[in-house]
């Protein structure tokens, strides 16, 4: 499944490293994380590593792309 994840704010080449496995695009004053997750744990995966990372979670949409 694909997925874009849209975080508040413009994350740094240090933050982006938690995130090996997905695109990020600035959007604003937005990221937008966005790329391929194998299944439903590996969503919680990055999901806990946003939450760890003290980051504001906006918007979890699953894509067809």
């Amino acid at each position: 499944m694909r997925y874009e994840i849209v975080v508040r704010g413009l994350l740094s080449e240090t933050l982006l490293s938690a995130f090996p496995t997905l695109s990020a695009e600035a959007q604003g004053a937005r990221t937008v994380l966005a790329g391929a997750l194998a299944d439903q744990a590996a969503l919680y995966g990055v999901l806990a590593r946003i939450e760890a990372l003290a980051l504001e979670l906006i918007e979890v949409r699953r894509t067809h792309s």
